[in-house]
């Protein structure tokens, strides 16, 4: 049986009411549970990034991705292990107020953004297990509130893949017989 990992699938589309629904029901359907999700604007104009992160079988995933590609909408998706991105992550803590606290807080690299009378709010970027090592440090003095973002990654390839993608694409519509005596 194949080991579960962790992987970040990022799905490039178009900005279409009821895509996001279509992409997780893909995950649902195949039994994969999503662990974070964001999307978000991508560097191209008019193009929407969805950033993925599932713990599956290497087999489950590319039946996924390929599930996904065949949305109308999308344009092209790419899977990464995490060793192949830079990822982040963002989490906000609101905590019943005190001196303690607040040189927890100062200790651990974080941005007040918020203090009031009877509770400070903190941010923290990182990885999860950061985000999460801060919570567990706050919990004694009284955690009202804490949020995590999904996670948020970048490749650290040189080459943008999916620019390589949409070029051969235009490749394609503009000389169809040329490309496919290359690809021969």
């Amino acid at each position: 049986m194949e080991t579960e990992q962790e992987y970040i699938i990022t799905v490039f589309s178009e900005n279409k009411v009821g895509l996001l629904s279509q992409i997780t029901t893909v995950f649902t359907c195949r039994n994969v549970n999503i662990e974070s999700l964001t999307t978000s604007e991508s560097a191209l104009q008019g193009i929407h990034k969805f950033t993925i992160v599932v713990r599956t079988t290497p087999e489950s995933v590319e039946k996924v991705v390929r599930q996904v590609e065949k949305k109308i909408d999308v344009l092209k998706t790419f899977v990464y292990t995490p060793d192949e991105v830079v990822q982040q992550e963002i989490a906000l803590y609101k905590v019943t107020r005190s001196s303690s606290v607040e040189q927890l807080v100062r200790r651990h690299n974080v941005r007040i953004l918020e203090v009031d009378a009877d509770y400070i709010v903190v941010e923290k970027t990182g990885h999860k297990s950061e985000t999460q090592e801060l919570f567990r440090l706050l919990q004694p003095y009284g955690v009202q509130q804490f949020v995590r973002s999904g996670t948020v990654a970048v490749i650290k390839s040189r080459r943008e893949l999916l620019n390589e993608y949409l070029e051969e694409l235009e490749k394609m519509r503009k000389n169809p017989e040329q490309v496919l005596r290359q690809e021969e």
